[in-house]
């Protein structure tokens, strides 16, 4: 189970990206370096809004090289849980808002020899702090940047000006420049790593289209920025020290289970099954993983799951709990 560490940082500027994204730079109150991070990372961000409590995980798209400074984006989701809504009606530049430290699911590979970036809309963020790294390296690279039209680009402006004009394409679906995905795998060299960051449907189009021409699944590497559909079959979860039995609706987590009937409380900073706080260890049954935490070797071991978004394979299930 991961532990994060949690620190105040001050918002000490809010900029529209686009209608629908705004970009937020926080700072230490003190005016202290932030814990350093490598490309790719992420951070929870705790709001308070009255009585409720939101908790969102964000990529950090800021250079790992200036840590006087996190900048994060954030897109309005509609409908909104709460978190988008929040960040984009209630804070203001000089609120305090309270960070996890960085944690990184999606960094590059270091035996990589050319790198090849995908991503697709707000999927674009935890690429930011990878082009810094990869320039600052001297790395080979090129991004493909795919959105649906020009007023839906959150970054365009930035990636087409040096340092990154030659390694970066923008395919605008809209304008007839959809990314022609077999052709541009089928080009990559065998060396290369390939990173793809979007909604679901381009990720597993990428790793379909990769299946198909050969290229080894230990080439691929990619990150959601939503957790997976968390809804599934009904069934039986037993809390293996009390002996307490609940029934998990189909549209209904564990931990939602846990947290309506109060039968055992399991900390939870994000509830998209990417922190990793609520991994479960699991007694008895199978899980349904949904998770973008556990490796493919944690999933098969089938040792542990996070409760947030996973789920039982059979009809009962039983956790150290």
């Amino acid at each position: 189970m991961t532990s994060y560490q949690m620190l105040d940082v001050r918002v000490v500027d809010i900029e529209p990206v686009t209608a629908q994204v705004k970009r937020f730079t926080l700072a230490d109150p003190q005016g202290r370096p932030l814990p350093a991070f490598s490309g790719g990372s992420h951070i929870i961000v705790q709001m308070q809004d009255g009585e409720q409590r939101y908790s969102n995980a964000y990529s950090l798209l800021s250079s790992p090289f200036e840590l006087d400074r996190y900048q994060i984006a954030v897109r309005r989701e509609s409908p909104s849980k709460g978190g988008s809504d929040f960040m984009h009606d209630r804070l203001a530049i000089g609120d305090t808002l309270t960070i996890s430290t960085p944690n990184n699911l999606f960094a590059l590979a270091p035996e990589a020899q050319h790198h090849v970036l995908i991503a697709g809309g707000i999927g674009i963020t935890p690429f930011m702090a990878h082009l810094h790294e990869l320039q600052r390296s001297g790395q080979r690279y090129h991004l493909h940047y795919c959105f649906h039209s020009e007023e839906h680009n959150a970054f365009q402006q930035q990636l087409t000006q040096a340092p990154f004009t030659d390694n970066v394409s923008c395919h605008v679906s809209s304008l007839n420049g959809r990314l022609d995905l077999a052709r541009t795998l089928a080009d990559v060299e065998p060396g290369a790593h390939i990173y793809v960051c979007g909604p679901a449907a381009l990720n597993e189009a990428v790793y379909r289209t990769a299946a198909e021409l050969g290229i080894a699944p230990g080439r691929l590497h990619s990150e959601a920025f939503a957790a997976e559909d968390t809804a599934g079959g009904a069934f039986t979860l037993v809390l293996a020290r009390s002996g307490i039995e609940l029934e998990v609706a189909e549209d209904m987590t564990i931990l939602q289970a846990l947290e309506n009937s109060k039968a055992a409380k399991v900390e939870c900073l994000c509830r998209e099954g990417i922190c990793g706080t609520c991994e479960t260890r699991i007694v008895e049954g199978e899980a349904d993983h949904r998770d973008q935490y556990l490796s493919d070797e944690e999933r098969a071991a089938q040792q542990t799951l996070l409760i947030c978004c996973s789920r039982a394979k059979g009809n009962r299930l039983v956790l150290d709990l």
